[in-house]
This record gives structure tokens, sequence and C-alpha cells, in this order.
């Protein structure tokens, strides 16, 4: 049996998008590596004279451009590094005896436990309580959930960090203070407080997007009608309220998983964590720029993808927007 038209023109519609998206991707990645190139490029202090010394001399430090490489016209060394990144090849580290992609690869694995923790808390928290808050609107459960969503929003991790550390790892000793090289072995006592001060901020917002969309869809004539028609108060909340408040609550919890990348520089480098948002530091710190350059390539990358496949959710949590896309 064949497939429905509107299937086919969908699909239709949904591989064009991808390859649309994908098609951009190529210009914007090009756009933030060039960025990033020019910024190393204006930086008052090139990675030669960070490593000759306050005290070098003009010779010392043009001899050591000329070993790094960094004396050749800056086309010509951002055009390598493209030709290399096109081949997943970002170069050797100038300041540390091993290749970029060795220090990615050890770095990754940390940056990418730590925001896949704190995504999956943060949409845990968010739409429970944003759940809550819209059933009982204008109760207490929702003022509390207002209040939660306001202090996560306006309090910066930076200045929670500290006051966690001081009440659960100095006062009560119930976690460790700081990342340890042990725990690799068993990294989730280091992980609890790091994890939580980053999901706090992205858990606050999805609490709001989640409360406001399922009371603007609880408020729907086909609530009523459901509820008119006999259906049990949970499976109208669940099946038809919840159901259809996903679409922004999605899209919300893809954007905030950026927003986790590039926050958890601030929280790898607070406690100690060997990912990539402290060997980025480290990196800047040292004008390490192929480092620099790769790591910025890798969260645009993993950003357009994540985005893309928020995009391509959409359509399946809502027949709307497939029927729209088939139009």
């Amino acid at each position: 049996m064949s497939e429905p038209k509107h299937t086919r023109i969908w699909r239709h519609s949904l591989l064009r998008h991808i390859a649309l998206r994908l098609l951009w991707a190529i210009p914007t990645l090009i756009f933030i590596s060039l960025i990033t190139f020019a910024t190393g490029e204006l930086a008052p202090r090139d990675a030669a004279t960070l490593r000759a010394g306050e005290k070098a001399t003009k010779e010392t430090i043009e001899l050591i451009r000329k070993e790094m490489g960094l004396d050749r016209p800056f086309f010509v060394r951002y055009g390598e590094f493209m030709f290399g990144a096109a081949r997943l090849d970002f170069g050797q580290s100038l300041f540390q005896p091993r290749t970029v992609n060795e220090i990615l690869f050890q770095g990754l694995g940390y940056t990418a436990m730590l925001a896949g923790l704190a995504i999956l808390l943060a949409s845990i928290i968010g739409v429970f309580f944003g759940g809550l808050a819209a059933v009982w609107h204008d109760r207490w459960i929702d003022r509390l959930a207002v209040g939660f969503s306001t202090l996560g929003i306006c309090i910066p991790s930076f200045v929670l960090a500290p006051i966690l550390v001081y009440i659960f790892a100095v006062r009560l000793s119930v976690l460790p203070v700081m990342w340890s090289p042990n725990a690799a072995w068993d990294p989730l006592p280091y992980l609890v407080l790091p994890v939580f001060i980053l999901s706090l901020r992205p858990a606050a917002i999805v609490t709001r997007l989640t409360r406001a969309s399922m009371i603007d869809t609880l408020s729907q004539d086909f609530i009523r009608t459901a509820y008119a028609k006999g259906v049990p108060f949970w499976r109208v909340i669940f099946l038809h309220g919840f159901r259809n408040s996903l679409v922004p609550v999605v899209t919300a919890i893809g954007t905030s998983t950026g927003f986790l990348l590039t926050g958890s520089f601030i929280l790898e480098t607070f406690f100690g964590i060997p990912g990539l948002g402290l060997a980025s530091i480290k990196a800047i710190q040292q004008s390490d720029y192929p480092v620099i350059q790769a790591t910025v390539i890798l969260f645009a990358v993993t950003f357009i993808v994540i985005n893309l496949i928020v995009d391509l959710l959409l359509p399946l949590l809502d027949p709307r927007i497939r029927v729209g896309g088939a139009q």
C-alpha cells in the first residue's frame, strides 16, 4: 500500500530542510572560525611572546615566532587550519607535547557528562515544577515554582558555587570540594554540585516555559470538551495538555544545551574538572590558538547539530508543524 501524498510531501520537505540547514552550517562555521582566528591575531601578546618570557629580547621572540610558524601570513595559517579541520586534524598544541585532537578527546567526555547530566536534571525539574504550577495555577505551588524560577535565573553560577561548596563540602563534609585524580573511577560524588549549579538556570527557564505553555493549553476549548466528555483528569493533563505544550519546552531545552556547554567553562575551572572548559581557559591564558580554535569549532558544530535535532523533533511532537511543512 502506497503512503499518503501529504506524507510524501512532508518527507520531501523535511529532507530539503535538513540539506539546507547543513549547507548553511558551512558558511556559519567559516565565519566563526575566521572571527576566532582574527581575534587571536589582534591580541596584544602572541604565543611566541608568552613562551619567550618577559625578559626575552626581540630577536629571541622573532626566532621562537618563526619556529612556531607564526611569522607566516594570516590567510596562509588560516587556510592550513581550515584544511586540517576539514580532515578533523587540528594540528599540534603550541604549549603541550600533544595533538589538539588528544586534548579534545580527553576533555570531551567530562564536558559531555557534565552538560548531559545537567540538561537531564534541568528538564526533569523544569517540566515537573512547570506542570504542577500550571495545573494548580495561582495556588501555593504555583508561587513556589515562580519563586524558584526567578532565583534560578537571577543567581549566577560563580556566586552560587562557593556558597554551596562552603555548606556541603566545608561545613557538612558530605561532598568533595574539588575534582581529584582518583575521581575518574567514581565521578558521581564530584559531579553533584557542578551538575546542580549548571542545571539551575536552564531548569528555571524550562519551568517558566512549561508553566506558561500549559496554562495556555489548558484554557483551550478542546480541553473543556475533553472534561465534558468525562475524560479522567490526569488523562486530560498528560495526553491533551502536556503533549500540546511540549513544542516551546523542547525548543528551550535544545537552546539551553548550548548554554550548558559554554557555562561549563566557569564550573570546570572552579571545581578543577579536566573538561573542555578548563582546557579552553588554559589555552586562552597561554594563547594556545590551535586549542582555542578547535574548541570553538567543536562547540559551534555541537550547537548546530543540537538545533537541527530539535527542529526535526518538533514536527513529531506537533502534527500542525508537519501539515504546515507539507503545505
